[in-house]
């Protein structure tokens, strides 16, 4: 709190007492998997589980640790029309003005939250290299930082395919400690209330640039794939704005209709 203005210093409390409020009224959660995180600096990569997998970030990631987070979520002129398309444009259409007008109410909120909150500002535009200096600052301070790099298209039932810029992170890293970064799946199961940590992968430094992209983000997403389905059945919160029904199941629908036939 020293040397913030009195503004700050008041977004700051409020902040404290909004984090409080949402830990004592959002499901307690479990972390499974302890022994898979490693002791120092990461990149814990995870499913976005809509707004589940930040909160949980933000609230159980033990030890020091930062989250990415849209830029837009963290300037107040841009909250409205990002948070409306992200959260309630599917809504129907005679209620969508609630929601328009909802999204302007709620931008204050967001703003304090996310700019208090341990986050880095993720951009869509070349300030993109902000968010790997800083996320590289991190690592070298010691943080874990959790990042959800899924975009629009699908891969499976569980994840969304992942956009790979984020692994060029380990290489920068990899020249400012000549340390090769560990990339840890995370599986964020809020339904289950619980977070699993997988086995960590690690970044080859020898490796063509491109290639080690597509092997990053190609086991990453097996590897919390993996872990989901290995889990008693249980809805899958996903990537993309839907109506709850048809959230999907983290059994495969090939084995859910292998096991109704068998069952006939």
């Amino acid at each position: 709190m020293k040397n913030k203005s009195f503004g700050q210093q008041l977004s700051y409390c409020c902040f404290i007492i909004i984090r409080r409020i949402v830990q004592l009224i959002y499901p307690k959660i479990t972390v499974e998997g302890m022994e898979n995180l490693p002791s120092g600096a990461c990149l814990l990569v995870g499913n976005h589980s809509k707004s589940n997998g930040p909160i949980i970030s933000e609230l159980y990631i033990p030890s020091m640790h930062a989250t990415w987070c849209a830029s837009e979520m963290m300037s107040l002129r841009e909250v409205p029309d990002y948070a409306y398309k992200d959260f309630w444009s599917i809504k129907p259409k005679c209620i969508r003005w609630f929601y328009r007008m909802l999204s302007y109410i709620i931008a204050p909120l967001c703003v304090c939250i996310f700019n208090n909150a341990d986050t880095i500002p993720v951009y869509r535009d070349s300030r993109i290299i902000s968010t790997f200096r800083q996320t590289v600052s991190a690592l070298c301070d010691g943080y874990k930082v959790t990042i959800f790099p899924e975009h629009a298209e699908a891969h499976n039932h569980i994840v969304n395919d992942f956009q790979e810029g984020f692994v060029d992170i380990a290489r920068m890293y990899y020249k400012k400690t000549g340390i090769e970064l560990p990339f840890v799946p995370v599986y964020f199961a809020p339904l289950l209330k619980k977070i699993y940590i997988g086995k960590p992968l690690y970044y080859n430094s020898a490796a063509d640039k491109s290639e080690e992209r597509r092997r990053i983000c190609s086991e990453l997403m097996d590897s919390i794939t993996d872990i989901a389905t290995s889990l008693p059945e249980h809805t899958v919160i996903p990537y993309l704005n839907m109506y709850k029904k048809d959230y999907p199941k983290n059994i495969s629908p090939e084995v859910s209709t292998t096991h109704e036939k068998s069952t006939c």
